[in-house]
């Protein structure tokens, strides 16, 4: 069997490559860095460091590298032979990935089983995505897309860290880790892949970990880098940073069992495992990593303005999260290209004008009054900050 990956970077490699391999794959990395294709070509395992609650070190073998970029006729062949492609490049990437993709499914001979892709980005439905790209790319002369591919989307959960120095391809990552796919596509035909779970709806999974674990380590970053902290554990340890975090998830927990079903107990439980989880000292993980894309975090489906958004179309006024969103506004690592975009759209833009652009929400919805007034409270600490 083997698996096609793209991106092999540190979550390629500590977490999907890892789970691929333990299943039996053949994983072949693909990538657009020479020095990273160049690495994994001249080795033959590479070391994944579970660090936190049963440590332990697992081997991964059994791989190979092809560059994306420069070796387009091998990355096509790999794909039409290969029986899974996965991804784990960010979801801005996918568009990108997709044609490659599409001509290695046309390329596939007949009498073949249907190409299985999942897309596992920290995003909603991205495999929906990809898709989409890989239909503007096919060619008709190819035959139904549908009878020479399944896409099944997934929601992913590991925590993998900055890594030290002088790591090489050894990936330092949490003991804990989620890959939950959909299987309704697959028919009866669902790989076989241990680490991961299948369910019949995935929906309900991928906004618990977006709205939890995403909204929550988000949190986090942006509570400790106003409180003037360098890691998210350290962040953690701060009793008013963690209440912060902690009320964060309660208004979140609150929307999950009243949308989804989950039970109280069973969400609370999965909180608190997630709270454990950004605790984690092992995990050399800083608040200005985690905070970085201000942008897209404050986007209009993404971790903090989603939830918000439907607590307040449900009458409850988000305070918790409010104080998240006015976190957020104030995170301004010049290092980061989206803090800085953040910056320069707050300081150029009227309050309801700036609002619209970072949310997406429109000036008539029951967040937009909320949102808009931090907005404005931003813009006048910036009048008023000493120059």
């Amino acid at each position: 069997m083997k698996a096609v990956h793209f991106g092999a970077g540190n979550i390629g490699r500590g977490f999907v490559g890892l789970l691929l391999h333990d299943a039996g794959y053949e994983v072949v990395f693909a990538d657009v860095a020479d020095a990273l294709i160049a690495q994994l070509a001249e080795a033959d395992s590479y070391s994944v460091h579970e660090v936190g609650e049963n440590p332990a070190t697992r081997t991964v073998d059994n791989f190979r590298a092809v560059n994306s970029g420069t070796q387009e006729a091998q990355l096509i062949e790999e794909i039409a032979t290969a029986d899974i492609v996965t991804t784990a490049v960010g979801p801005h990437i996918l568009k990108f990935v997709a044609p490659a993709i599409a001509r290695g499914i046309a390329a596939r001979a007949a009498g073949l089983a249907p190409l299985q892709v999942m897309a596992c980005e920290n995003a909603i439905n991205a495999t929906d995505i990809l898709r989409e790209s890989i239909v503007q790319s096919w060619d008709e002369a190819a035959g139904s897309l549908a009878d020479s591919a399944v896409f099944a989307n997934t929601a992913v959960d590991r925590i993998v860290p900055n890594q030290e120095p002088g790591q090489g391809l050894d990936v330092t990552v949490e003991t804990f880790y989620e890959w939950v796919i959909d299987r309704t596509p697959f028919g009866g035909a669902a790989p076989v892949i241990p680490g991961a779970t299948f369910v019949d709806q995935l929906g309900p999974y991928i906004e618990r970990k977006l709205f939890t674990v995403n909204t929550g380590h988000a949190s986090a970053a942006y509570f400790g880098f106003e409180a003037g902290l360098e890691k998210i554990s350290d962040a953690m340890a701060d009793e008013d940073v963690a209440a912060d975090v902690r009320s964060v998830l309660d208004e979140t927990k609150q929307l999950l069992v009243s949308k989804h079903g989950f039970s109280y107990d069973e969400q609370e439980a999965y909180v608190q495992k997630i709270l454990a989880r950004f605790t984690n000292p092992h995990l050399p993980d800083t608040v200005n990593r985690v905070g970085r894309a201000p942008l897209r975090k404050l986007s209009r489906h993404e971790r903090f303005i989603g939830p918000a958004a439907e607590l307040a179309e449900r009458g409850i006024v988000p305070e918790a999260l409010l104080g998240a969103i006015a976190a957020a506004l104030r995170f301004n690592d010049p290092a980061d290209a989206e803090a800085v975009e953040l910056g320069q759209i707050l300081a150029s833009s009227e309050p309801a004008a700036a609002t619209e652009r970072i949310t997406g929400l429109a000036p008539d919805h029951p967040l937009f009054a909320a949102v808009c007034g931090l907005v404005e409270e931003r813009k006048a600490e910036d009048v008023t900050a000493p120059a």
